[in-house]
């Protein structure tokens, strides 16, 4: 059998390492596609080999043959008297080039295939839930934990952080690079800051899902509180919360929803860096023209903090800044836990045994599991040593769920904790709402932007048992605090309430 010859100028150190880099990486992303192919990606980091790391290595491979072929070819011509000729001569009648060009079309060919599916699979690997929340697992935990347990665990990340179109792709991936320079050299900030200042407009991401002008009417709600006396009574809020929205061109806008740009543009200026302190707020009859400013009458700004202040238009993100990251105070965590069975309701005072465990300051999720296993046993032992003896088995279940919920909501290795990212909806821990609606923002005509709670929502029902209230109109029911007091008609809810015991 005739061995195959190739141009003398391929047999040169350098074309042979990179033949051999080309075959292995050739062979080892072809294995790889096969596998992932029949059982899946079983690990996240698989994907990043595949997609990301192997194709480069490939095409260096690639690129290192023909460097290496120059690079022989001149030192022969070096040796050779007739210098003149300077370009490659190329005949197809010789065996020699023939195979050569056969060879090389067979590999661009087997390349540009490669290079086609693995950067159509790297695009989408790059856009996958694995790649932007188990890759860099340290630093993304806390977002992506929170991400699944939020009503857009289906809705990828890009989807949201990215949106449609190239623009915004590579605007993305080029603030990926420093991202991931960050989590490589460690210099990450813990926690997180937030809000995102570079996020796409929640009118090209949220809006292809959630469209105010289609919204009407209201939704019902019910908020489980449970108090932190022996009974752990539950303390349940229904109520109709104004949704509302609508199109201009029906003449139905209203409820929360009119905030969204529908018939006014809202602006506003925040004093700090997590907009949670505005003093100026800004509205814009669509249909009229009509302009209404309306400042904050105890601390409203001065004339060169008007001049230089950026002034943002309110969108989703504006209340709802915490759609898929939202991380639970303690206090809602164990509500949730009573509310679901994890912890039994009849072991007394369990609530504030839960709380006070899960609510200290732990540096690792190691000592936090520890401290709270030893807690809520050490809480019983003093306090119900009846109860320690003979409800063991419910105590234990108790420590599951709150260490469960700790490790669901707070990450000490990236300083993560409730407190540190303010959620704009309600008003109960955060100021929320009350960061417009506190009764204190007056225009020059002597308006008030409305503190009252009928307008965003209707209490249907409240309280339990012998103190339960229903009502039986349309107005609903006035608010009627657990404790009887009536602080809160001229105090904010988050003034008093932490996410903590009260």
């Amino acid at each position: 059998m005739k061995r195959i010859q190739l141009p003398k100028s391929l047999y040169n150190t350098l074309s042979i390492i990179g033949a051999g880099i080309t075959l292995v990486a050739g062979v080892t992303l072809a294995f790889f596609l096969v596998l992932i192919a029949t059982v899946g990606e079983a690990n996240p980091y698989i994907g990043v080999f595949v997609y990301l790391v192997l194709p480069p290595v490939l095409a260096f491979g690639v690129i290192l043959i023909p460097i290496g072929v120059i690079r022989k070819r001149r030192r022969i011509r070096r040796h050779l008297e007739d210098a003149a000729v300077r370009w490659p001569a190329f005949d197809l009648n010789r065996s020699t080039h023939r195979n050569a060009f056969f060879l090389f079309v067979f590999g661009m060919g087997l390349l540009t295939m490669i290079s086609v599916v693995g950067g159509y699979q790297a695009y989408h690997y790059t856009e996958s839930v694995e790649f932007c929340g188990t890759t860099c697992h340290a630093v993304m935990e806390p977002e992506y934990t929170a991400y699944a347990n939020s009503p857009h665990a289906r809705v990828s990340c890009a989807s949201c952080h990215v949106g449609a179109g190239a623009g915004w792709y590579a605007k993305s991936k080029l603030s990926g690079a420093y991202q991931v320079y960050a989590a490589a050299f460690n210099k990450y900030p813990r926690p997180i800051p937030t809000p995102v200042r570079n996020l796409r407009p929640a009118q090209e991401t949220c809006e292809q899902c959630h469209w105010p002008e289609k919204f009407f009417g209201a939704q019902q709600r019910q908020f489980n509180h449970y108090m932190y006396d022996e009974a752990n009574t539950h303390v349940p809020i229904n109520m109709l919360v104004k949704v509302g929205g609508g199109d201009p061109k029906t003449g139905q806008t209203a409820g929360i929803h009119w905030h969204m740009n529908i018939g006014v543009a809202v602006k506003y200026i925040a004093r700090d860096e997590r907009r949670q302190d505005i003093p100026w707020i800004q509205i814009t009859d669509r249909l009229t023209g009509r302009v209404t400013t309306y400042q904050d009458e105890d601390n409203p700004l001065s004339e060169e903090e008007l001049a230089t202040a950026d002034k943002r238009t309110m969108d989703c993100m504006d209340c709802h800044n915490r759609p898929s990251h939202k991380y639970n105070s303690p206090d809602h965590a164990v509500d949730q836990a009573i509310l679901t069975g994890a912890i039994d309701q009849t072991l007394p005072e369990v609530k504030r045994a839960a709380v006070e465990a899960m609510q200290t300051v732990y540096e690792t999720k190691e000592a936090a599991f520890e401290a709270i296993a030893a807690k809520i046993p050490d809480f019983y032992r003093e306090n119900y040593p009846d109860v320690f003896k003979t409800r063991m088995t419910d105590i234990d279940e108790a420590v599951l769920a709150t260490q469960y919920a700790f490790s669901q909501n707070i990450f000490p290795y990236m300083k993560v904790r409730w407190e540190d990212y303010p959620d704009n909806i309600g008003h109960f821990i955060f100021p929320g709402c009350m960061r417009c609606h506190d009764g204190k923002k007056v225009s020059a005509e002597g308006w008030k932007i409305t503190r009252d709670c009928t307008a965003c929502h209707s209490i249907l029902r409240q309280g339990a048992g012998e103190n339960m209230q229903v009502a039986v109109t349309e107005e609903g029911l006035e608010f009627s605090h657990p404790d009887g007091s009536d602080d809160w008609r001229d105090t904010n809810c988050n003034e008093c309430h932490s996410g903590t015991q009260p």
